[in-house]
Order: C-alpha cells, then sequence, then structure tokens
C-alpha cells in the first residue's frame, strides 16, 4: 500500500474525464501498474483487465528486438489484436455500467 499512496501523488490526470465527464480506454492503467508494484495482482486485473496482456506485449517486443523469434510479426499482431479487444470490451462495459 506504500508504493499505490506515494504514487498517487505522481499520476497523471485523464484529460477526457476531466474535460467530458467520462473515462477513456486507458483511465486505470496508472492505478493498476501501481497495484502491481505493491503486490496486489488481483486489484491490478480488476482495475485494467489488459495489464498483463500488454505486459507480455512489451515484454514480446522487447524480446523480439534482442533474439531472432521465428513469426514474430505474427505474434506482436495477434498480441496487438487481444490487448484492443480486452481494452475495448472492457470500456463497453465500463460505459453501459455507467449508464445503469
Amino acid at each position: 500500500m506504500a508504493i499505490l499512496l506515494e504514487l498517487e501523488n505522481y499520476m497523471l490526470p485523464c484529460m477526457n474525464k476531466q474535460i467530458f465527464g467520462i473515462e477513456c480506454p486507458g483511465c486505470g492503467i496508472q492505478r493498476s501498474i501501481s497495484y502491481l508494484l505493491d503486490g496486489n495482482f488481483i486489484e491490478a486485473l480488476k482495475i485494467y483487465p489488459a495489464i498483463y496482456t500488454l505486459i507480455f506485449l512489451v515484454g514480446f517486443v522487447g524480446a523480439s528486438l534482442l533474439f531472432d523469434i521465428k513469426n514474430s510479426f505474427k505474434i506482436k499482431i495477434y498480441l496487438l489484436y487481444l490487448n484492443a479487444g480486452i481494452v475495448i470490451v472492457n470500456y463497453i462495459y465500463k460505459m453501459v455500467h455507467l449508464i445503469h
């Protein structure tokens, strides 16, 4: 909890939320990362469901820069689609539950 409280002072505000009053598809990623750093893995997933697949994507892109991985381009494209799908579905879910 200590890291979360410390990082909360440095989190960037969501301009979309400030201007339009609704969250953007990226809302929650900063808090999710701070939960991860605190070891609250379930809370990180609840706040931003794409956090683990995004970490995997970033790790794979980094590994593909260092190593010659067979079909790495296709794998990166699939991972991008997977992450985009999770982000979109999560955003729609949040917006539907915001209305109710």
